[in-house]
């Protein structure tokens, strides 16, 4: 499985979620498809829930994770 990262620490929503929609429309196939992921750091509270909840009405998944000082949220497709 081929992971895409995207390291948003410092930037705030609306960003956050544009930049991670750009690469979703990018590699969105390949995620669907679950031969890759998407790895989203971030340090933009908002962002956790923002992204969520644009990517799974997309039909996407996604975990959170609270690391020291950001969040992980990844991306993926089949379950």
């Amino acid at each position: 499985m081929q992971t895409f990262d995207i390291d948003i620490r410092g930037q705030i929503c609306p960003s956050c979620l544009l930049l991670t929609l750009k690469e979703i429309n990018r590699v969105g196939a390949d995620i669907r498809a679950g031969n890759a992921e998407v790895v989203v750091l971030t340090d933009d509270r908002q962002a956790t829930a923002t992204i969520p909840a644009t990517v799974n009405r997309m039909g996407f998944h996604t975990d959170i994770d609270r690391l020291e000082g950001a969040y992980r949220i990844r991306i993926f497709g089949r379950t």
